[in-house]
This record gives structure tokens, C-alpha cells and sequence, in this order.
């Protein structure tokens, strides 16, 4: 199986996000792509009440396409949700062909060498980097590839928005229509979410 993964807060995930996935699916053509929100992420203070929230956003908003999937894996699993337990988690549930291919944006892939035991995750996976910026220099990054890391970049030739943005609208009044899926904003309205 060729399996791609893309792994987030997603707080909330948005029509960009989807749009990733979808460039994504039909540019590489996998067999899946298994959107995995984080529970505990390792590098953002996450309130592990509402990661259930998160949760049942991505299952409303990834039914639009029958090889989109959802894992909750990490919330299984609890704890600090570090991307080298999920991989390794993920080769033994399915058979891979070829590595693994994750997900990221520039914004994630400047702190990769931070992340946990990434000196064994980048034997595992191949990333698929989405470059949000105009004029972004790839070639800043050459210097990974000197150290094992298997990458290749992507452009967003649509526009994005920030979760952060999409919070501040949802909680400013704010229309989100252009931006969520309508089972994600009916979602957000019954629960009452990002309004404090």
C-alpha cells in the first residue's frame, strides 16, 4: 500500500488543509491518506479536553473523499504525541510500500531537527513539504539532504489561512463559510467552540 500521512493539530482543520491532501492524493496517487490529529503535541500546549473536538472535526471534514482516512492512534496511545512512535505504529498495522510519506509545512520542516528521535524518523519517511510562501527559498534546506533527510517541495498554488486566523474569525463573528466544510462549522456553532 502506498500511504501518505498527514499529521496536525488541526484546531480547526480547514479547506486548505483538505486541498493539501486532495493535490496530494492525485499528484502521487496513494492508496491512503491518513489524516492524524495530535492529542498531546509535543510542541504546543495542547488543552487534552478539547483534542476530542479536534478529533471529531477531521471525521466530519474527510469524508469527501473515500481514500482520505482518520487515525486516532495518538489518542489511544496518550502521552506526548511524537511522530516517530505513530510511524513506527503505522509500518507494523499496514503493508507499506516504499517509505511512508508525511505531510509538513515550511513552518514544521525549519524545526525538524528538533523534533524526537528524528535522527531515526528520517530513515522512515519521505516528506512532502508545502511551501506557503511566494519567492520561498528551497535551497536553504540542501543542507538536510547532506544529512539523510528524503524531502521534496510542494507549492500551495491556492490561497491559505492560518488556524490561528480562522479562530480569530470564528471567534470575532466573523463569517468561515469559504473556509471549513459545512458539517465543520455546524459542528463548531453546536459545540460553542473558540469563542473564549
Amino acid at each position: 500500500m502506498k500511504l501518505c500521512v498527514f499529521q496536525g493539530t488541526f484546531n480547526p482543520i480547514h479547506k486548505a488543509h483538505l486541498r493539501v491532501a486532495q493535490d496530494v492524493i492525485s499528484h502521487y496517487d496513494f492508496d491512503k491518506i491518513i489524516f492524524i490529529p495530535a492529542y498531546n503535541p509535543p510542541h504546543k500546549n495542547a488543552d487534552l479536553d478539547f483534542s476530542k473536538h479536534r478529533l471529531k472535526m477531521v471525521q466530519l471534514a474527510v469524508k469527501i473523499n473515500p481514500r482520505f482516512e482518520v487515525s486516532d492512534i495518538e489518542f489511544k496511545r496518550e502521552g506526548k504525541s511524537y511522530t516517530i512512535l505513530t510511524i513506527k505504529e503505522l509500518y507494523s498495522l499496514y503493508e507499506v510500500e516504499g517509505k511512508i510519506h508525511f505531510i509538513i509545512g515550511t513552518d514544521a520542516f525549519e524545526k525538524i531537527e528538533t523534533w524526537y528521535q528524528v535522527d531515526e524518523l528520517k530513515q522512515l519517511v519521505k516528506f512532502i513539504v508545502f511551501v506557503r510562501e511566494d519567492n520561498f527559498d528551497i535551497s536553504r534546506y540542501d543542507y538536510l539532504k547532506s544529512k539523510g533527510f528524503d524531502f521534496e517541495f510542494q507549492t500551495l498554488p491556492y490561497a491559505d489561512i492560518s488556524s490561528t486566523e480562522l479562530r480569530n474569525k470564528i471567534k470575532n463573528d466573523e463569517s468561515i463559510d469559504d473556509y471549513v466544510a459545512q458539517e465543520v462549522k455546524e459542528y463548531i456553532i453546536a459545540n460553542g467552540l473558540y469563542k473564549n
